[in-house]
C-alpha cells in the first residue's frame, strides 16, 4: 500500500517526501551514546557584560555568517526513494533569500551521507567568530530522526553535533539555525474542519567580561516542514509547502521580525494556506503543520548591515 502511495505522476500534484515504509526509527536531537570526555575547549567568542545577558542575539559581527543549502533531488535506485520534483525551486528560492540576507551561501546538489557529513564537519571546523551565526537547510526525504543522502539515512543528530557548543567553540552563544525539509514519518494529518465568520482581514556599567559557562545544547533552532511521524508534502511544480513559506515569510519580514515570530508566521502559512491535491485518493485533501524546536536564548534579527 504505502508503494503506490508514494507513486509520483507527471502533472502538477502534492507529494510526501518520505520513502514507503511501515516503520521509522526515532533518533531525536541530543540522544544517542555518551560522549567520551575530552578537555574542555576554550571559548573564541568574547562578549560585554551587556551582550551576554541581553535578550537579543548580537548580529553586528563583521560577517553574517556561513549559510549551507543541502538539496537531494535524485537517490540512488536500491533506497526504493522517488525523485524530488519541485526541490530545485525550494533550494533557489532559500538560496536568494539567505543570499539577500547576507549570507555566505554554499548549495549542494545530490550528496551522499558521507560527503553531507563531510561538508557540515567542514563548516563546523571553520573561524566563525567573525560571523553572526550559522544556518543550514536540508531538502530530502526523510524518517523521523533521519534524513536522506542519497545513498542512505543519517541521524540528524549527527549533522549537528559537530556545532555544539563544546564542540564549535567559535560559534558559541551565537545562533546555529536548520531547516528540515523532509518527511518524518508515514502518518496523514486529515486536518478538522472550522466554521470561519466573514471577517476582513484576519544605564548600564560594561566591567571587564569574566568567562560564562552556557550549555553546549544551547542556541540552536531547528525548524522542521512537519510534526513527528506525519509526511511533509512537496508539490512537483511549486515546490515543498514549508521551504515556500519560509521564503515568502522571510521576504516580507526579516528586516522587522525576530526569527522565532517569522517561523509562527510560516507555521499559519503552512497550516491554513494548504491542502493536499493528489491523484490518490488516500492522499487526497491532507494537511501539514512544521515544528519549531528552539534552544535559542535570544531573539534573532536579521536587519541589515
Amino acid at each position: 500500500m504505502e508503494e503506490a502511495m508514494c507513486i509520483e505522476s507527471p502533472q502538477n500534484q502534492d507529494v510526501a517526501d518520505a520513502k514507503p515504509v511501515s516503520e521509522t526509527d526515532s533518533f531525536p536531537f541530543g540522544s544517542g551514546k555518551s560522549e567520551t570526555h575530552s578537555p574542555k575547549p576554550v571559548a573564541t567568542t568574547i562578549q560585554t557584560t551587556s551582550e551576554f545577558y541581553s535578550h537579543v542575539y548580537k548580529m553586528n559581527y563583521p560577517n553574517r555568517g556561513k549559510a549551507i543549502i543541502i538539496n537531494n533531488k535524485t537517490f540512488d535506485r536500491n533506497t526504493g526513494l522517488n525523485e524530488r520534483r519541485g526541490t530545485d525551486l525550494d533550494s533557489s528560492a532559500l538560496n536568494c533569500r539567505l543570499s539577500e540576507l547576507d549570507f555566505d551561501v554554499d548549495l549542494h546538489h545530490d550528496l551522499k551521507a558521507e560527503e553531507i557529513k563531510n561538508i557540515l564537519k567542514k563548516a563546523a571546523d571553520l573561524d566563525h567568530k567573525d560571523n553572526d551565526c550559522f544556518v543550514c537547510a536540508i531538502l530530502s526525504h526523510g524518517e523521523d530522526g533521519f534524513v536522506w543522502g542519497k545513498d542512505k539515512k543519517i541521524p540528524i543528530n549527527d549533522l549537528m553535533e559537530p556545532f555544539k557548543g563544546n564542540k564549535c567553540v567559535s560559534l558559541a552563544g551565537k545562533p546555529k539555525i536548520f531547516f528540515i525539509q523532509a518527511c518524518r514519518g508515514t502518518k496523514f494529518d486529515e486536518g478538522v474542519d472550522m466554521n470561519v465568520g466573514d471577517v476582513k482581514g484576519f544605564m548600564d556599567v560594561e566591567p571587564q567580561f569574566s568567562l560564562q559557562k552556557i550549555p553546549s545544547e544551547a542556541d540552536f533552532l531547528i525548524a522542521y516542514s512537519v510534526v513527528p511521524g506525519y509526511y511533509s508534502w512537496r508539490n512537483t511544480i511549486s515546490g515543498s509547502w514549508f521551504v515556500q513559506a519560509l521564503s515568502e515569510v522571510l521576504m516580507k519580514h526579516a528586516q522587522n521580525l525576530d526569527l522565532l515570530t517569522m517561523m509562527t508566521r510560516v507555521n499559519q502559512i503552512v497550516a491554513n494556506k494548504f491542502q493536499s491535491n493528489t491523484s490518490n485518493p488516500n492522499m487526497n485533501e491532507k494537511k501539514q503543520i512544521p515544528c519549531v524546536t528552539s534552544m535559542l536564548t535570544k531573539e534573532v534579527y536579521f536587519k541589515s548591515k
